[in-house]
């Protein structure tokens, strides 16, 4: 069977919305309301209700690909979506960003003020790693330690803080496409790899499927960033639910301002091609969910 074939054949919209609501009720359970002094209001605010929920989408699809242990996957997309929910919260504070608009509605320094919300990145940071270690015996310790070392890789200096930093340095400098490229492989592309490779590591993939999947991670990862860069130059902020052309306000480099809009759309093509490639490469019988959704990181609106 062709893979445009297989394809057509796997719906990722019901497969989504199944996999959406596991993940709603779990987020929903573990971010209570009840941490003092507002704390877990401001926290709730940050995680629910909005957001593409791709980062536990991918934890749930490489899961699935690789017949991984049900348990660890929707922990480990919770504590995936906590530390991008963090990442966002802090993302928007004045010291950083300044933004304004996040999922749609106020940002949360907005919403409660600028101490309230880094508490509240701070909390959900440390929730994160609490869902991956729990002690009834659900998860083997084993997995918890490969998955908390993913994540905190992702996220520390060698990921997300670390292509942060970089960001923050760069403004109104301008980048090679190799400065620009390792910028947006550790602000965005760790977190969307380690989504990834934290699914795989609920299961046992061999160590072809472990490449494959790695690459498939880098690849997305960057295109996602490469098309961020695009809609802040083509969407509204009414549909990107976020302020739009933030970017050339603040004299960031970006794929758009470096390549242009075609050549940044044709890279954006040659990264799905380059995932997709990667996926055949693992030998997994089924990655259907995973080429919909990088996919689904190309070819989105918002």
């Amino acid at each position: 069977m062709k893979r445009d074939d297989a394809m057509e054949m796997f719906e990722l919209d019901t497969w989504s919305r199944a996999h959406l609501a596991r993940i709603e009720d779990a987020l929903s359970l573990h971010v209570g309301p009840h941490a003092p002094a507002g704390l877990g209001e401001a926290m709730r605010y940050a995680v629910l209700d909005g957001g593409k929920r791709l980062r536990p989408l991918l934890v749930l699809a490489a899961s699935e690909a690789a017949d991984g242990l049900d348990a660890a996957a929707v922990r480990a997309a919770c504590a995936v979506e906590l530390i991008h929910a963090y990442s966002l919260v802090h993302d928007d504070l004045p010291c950083m960003d300044n933004d304004v608009l996040r999922r749609g509605k106020p940002t949360v320094h907005v919403k409660f003020g600028e101490a309230p919300a880094l508490l509240a990145g701070d909390a959900l940071q440390a929730l994160a790693f609490e869902l991956l270690a729990p002690d009834d015996g659900s998860l083997p310790d084993a997995v918890q330690a490969r998955l908390c070392r993913l994540l905190a890789r992702a996220a520390g200096a060698a990921g997300m803080a670390g292509g942060q930093a970089i960001d923050l340095a760069s403004v109104g400098r301008a980048l090679t496409e190799a400065e620009l490229r390792q910028m947006h492989r550790l602000k965005t592309g760790a977190l969307l790899q380690a989504s990834v490779m934290m699914g795989a590591a609920c299961g046992a993939p061999d160590a072809r499927a472990q490449a494959g999947l790695q690459s498939f991670g880098a690849a997305i990862g960057l295109a996602f960033q490469v098309v961020d860069d695009i809609l802040d130059v083509t969407a509204d902020s009414a549909t990107l639910g976020k302020t739009a052309g933030k970017d050339a306000a603040a004299d960031k480099p970006t794929y758009v301002s470096l390549m242009g809009l075609h050549a940044a759309r044709a890279h954006a093509d040659d990264l799905l091609r380059e995932a997709l490639d990667a996926l055949a490469a693992t030998g997994l019988p089924d990655t259907r969910a995973l080429a919909a959704l990088a996919r689904m990181v190309v070819e989105r609106d918002r």
